[in-house]
Formats: C-alpha cells, structure tokens, sequence
C-alpha cells in the first residue's frame, strides 16, 4: 500500500510540552510508522493578525530557532526518524508542502487552511478544545463555520458542533501505555501524597487546586503534594509542595506512581492527558466536573467529580479520598482498567478509517475493516 503525504500544522514550536502538541505528535509517529509520509509544520508566527511589532520579535525568533534547530519536541518527546520536521516563518501556502492531507490542528492554524489550493490535500481540522481562552470568541468561533472536516477529541466538543449545526468526527485520545503504567501497588500507597499540573493560565484552575490543597493541609498536616509545570519554580509555593519543573517522562511516571490521589482543578478542557495518565499510574482522580474531565470521569465510578471554580467542594473530594482507603481503592483501580480501554492504536485505527472515507485514493493498511471501522469511530 502506497502511504500518504499527510501534514500536520502546529501552532508554534514545540520545545516545551502541551497537551495538544502530544496529541499531534503521538498521531505524527503511529501514521509515519504504519508507512505514511508524514510532515510537522513548525511556524513561527501563525496568527494572521498579529500586530506589526510582535512580527519582528518572531522574525528574531524564527532566526534563531532555524539556526539552532531548537524548535522541535525533541527534549521531551521522541519523534520518530522519518517524520518531517518543517520550522517555518508562516502557515502561508507557499511554505506548505504538497500532500493528500493537511490538518490545522489549533484556532489560529484553521484559519490558514481554506485558503490553500487543492495541492496541499484534503482539508482537515483536529478541534482539541473550545479555543477561547487562546484567541477571540468570534474568530475561534468562525474556524468551527469553515469548510474543513472536522474532527474532535471529545464527546462535548461533538455536542458543541451539533448545537452549530457543524459535523464533527469523534475520536478521543490515547494513552502510550509504553510510557506509563502501575509499578506501585494502589493499597500501598500514602493517603497524604497528592499530585497536581500546575499551570500559570488562569483557565488551568491552579490557582483553584493550591487553594483546595490548602483546606485538605489543614485537616492533613501530614499532606505532601508534588506539583509539574512548565513554568519556573514559584518560591511563594508552601513548605508541603515539591514542584518538579519540566521533569522527565521517567521521573513523571514515578511520580504518578507515588501518588495516591491525582488533583485536576481546570474549569474547561478538551480531553486532558495528565488526569488520565495519573490513573493509568494507579493514582485515584479528583477532578472538575467538565466536559474533558467527563471523557473518562465517571463521579463514584472511576473519579470524584466537583464543581469547578469551587475549592471547597473539591477539597471535600480530596478529602474523602484520602479518609477511606477502600473508596480510594475502588476508584483507582476502576480508573486505571478504564484508562487501559484509550489505546493509540485504537485512535490511529480510526484515524486512518478517516482518511479512507475522505480521501479517494487512500486503502487502510490490510488487516483493517474500514467497513465496520474502529471503536472510537463516531
């Protein structure tokens, strides 16, 4: 089977970990290794729109970053060797490969797309969130109107598409059970020891998490909460919190793994990896009651979910986690057994039934029925 020229635009570079960057790298190298030819287009500057004087900070940038390469996720996510990695100036047409597919996979890179002539493939656009709180409603709005095939990540993305009269294809993400998995026993582990993304936008609900931990150290003074980031170490942060800034995928598994209770505070999210990886570790989730969080939060079943802007009730969660091993128990080893059902190749099973129906030229790799598609297919 002949692969296809299949092009992915990213907002921006890459050297610093996203979730949504994840996504569209773990897609990247499961389509390069099943024999497509598969670019990563890297631009400096994708907002059309942006002020004349931002366009000189970035020309400075994308200098520098061409001539040191550093624009990729090589640091912190390996990239398989045939896929083709692109660091260009704009998303304009010109700097675009030819192809049989090309996908904006953010607001701002939709935006580009309708615009590029037939030689650069089939339009595609992976919608990973409600993208208000990166860009203006009406224009992240307006990229939902374009003509490009939808795809979504979750179920309320689907919803929200239905209630604009847009068709969405479904297909949620995986989890790199390679990367991560249970190496400490759920019943062995400290009730006190908690985890939490930090993360400086607003929209994270961080600040929500700290306060909600807060309330839980004073019923616990024992508590010990490990905190990640991107961000650089904040010395406000109280004695009971260890931040591990930019920690590798290793020391991220042990910490999950050290976790008894995994703190997801975040007021919207498309379908959030770290909340599901925590569970794959063993780790039990108390989360916001949101859309994303909902993927594969189920309140009593696989997490304890609260209303999001609320750190009191949130707390209560946490607390009640922490207070009775054998819920906490329960809830981590049926999250776990429902994270273990969100496999990669599932997705890019349904990925490439995608490109079959949409793509005329295009076989699925044998052994696949396009007929009768994928689980996650939607």
């Amino acid at each position: 089977m002949k692969g296809l020229r299949i092009t992915f635009l990213l907002p921006g570079p890459g050297h610093l970990p996203t979730g949504g960057g994840k996504v569209v790298y773990e897609y990247a190298n499961h389509l390069s290794r099943r024999g497509h030819r598969v670019s990563l287009v890297h631009p400096a500057l994708s907002d059309a729109e942006t002020p004349l004087r931002q366009v000189f900070k970035r020309g400075a940038s994308y200098l520098q970053r061409y001539a040191t390469g550093g624009f990729g996720p090589e640091s912190w996510f390996p990239i398989e060797p045939s896929v083709r990695m692109l660091w260009v100036p704009t998303l304009a047409d010109r700097f675009i490969p030819d192809g049989d597919a090309v996908l904006a996979t953010a607001w701002a890179t939709a935006e580009w797309v309708p615009e590029y002539p037939a030689s650069k493939g089939e339009k595609f656009y992976l919608i990973q969130s409600w993208e208000t709180w990166d860009g203006p409603e009406d224009r992240v709005r307006a990229t939902w109107m374009t003509p490009l095939k939808k795809i979504v990540v979750a179920r309320w993305l689907r919803d929200m598409g239905s209630d604009m009269g847009v068709e969405c294809s479904y297909i949620p993400n995986g989890i790199d059970f390679d990367r991560f998995g249970l190496d400490v026993p759920v019943e062995s582990r400290s009730p006190n020891r908690m985890m939490m993304l930090h993360h400086s936008h607003p929209v994270k609900g961080s600040a929500d998490g700290l306060a909600a931990l807060a309330l839980v150290q004073k019923q616990m003074p024992d508590l010990r909460v490990t905190l990640f980031g991107t961000a650089a170490p904040n010395p406000d942060l109280p004695p009971w919190v260890d931040y591990r800034h930019l920690p590798s995928q290793q020391e991220l598994r042990a910490c999950y793994n050290k976790a008894s209770i995994f703190v997801a505070p975040a007021h919207t999210e498309g379908w959030p990896l770290p909340p599901a990886e925590a569970m794959l570790c063993g780790a039990a989730l108390a989360a916001t009651d949101i859309g994303g969080h909902r993927e594969y939060g189920v309140h009593g079943e696989t997490a304890l979910l609260s209303p999001d802007r609320s750190p009191q009730k949130l707390a209560e969660n946490v607390l009640r986690l922490a207070r009775c091993p054998e819920l906490r128990t329960r809830i981590a080893r049926q999250g776990h057994e429902c994270i273990r059902k969100c496999d990669w190749g599932g997705a890019a099973d349904s990925f490439e039934h995608l490109l079959h129906a949409r793509v005329p030229q295009f076989e699925p790799n044998a052994g696949f029925c396009a007929a009768e598609g994928s689980q996650y297919a939607d």
